[in-house]
């Protein structure tokens, strides 16, 4: 990993072999960011996503192992319990172009990433709502 700040917005390049929550975890830890937002692209050959069923409370997850161009990664830092918590979505395109998607839950870099984070001043927490499921955005 390797990264550069400008003003409120932090450049980050990720390297093969890296993953993409944790090092962006990490970056936020380091760099004490409280509240923010992502974007991305790249490649990875390792993707694990999820749809949350509204009607169960439950997510659920697929694994997908080849190579996907990254074509969108979006999504939210903010706090829960006074650690990072990120909300990050992604889409991915296989050879065909074939796209899979939904809730970031890990993505294995196998050429190279490239995510912009712009720091947002101030602070956002999280609770979790028993009534859908999910931790919300507490302001």
């Amino acid at each position: 990993m390797d990264y550069r700040v400008f003003d409120d917005s932090i450049v980050l390049r990720l390297e093969k072999g890296e993953e993409v929550i944790e090092s962006i975890k990490s970056l936020c830890e380091k760099e004490n960011i409280e509240l923010g937002s992502i974007s991305g692209l790249g490649a990875s050959n390792h993707v694990v996503v999820g749809l949350f069923k509204i009607d169960e409370k439950k997510y659920y997850s697929n694994t997908y192992e080849e190579d996907f161009e990254i074509t969108n990664l979006t999504g939210n830092i903010s706090r829960m319990n006074n650690e990072v918590y990120l909300h990050i979505h992604g889409t991915f395109a296989n050879f065909e172009g074939k796209c899979i998607g939904g809730h970031l839950n890990k993505a294995i870099i196998s050429a190279t990433a490239e995510i912009i984070i712009t720091k947002i001043n101030g602070s956002m927490g999280r609770k979790f709502n028993e009534n859908i499921g999910l931790n919300l955005i507490e302001f």
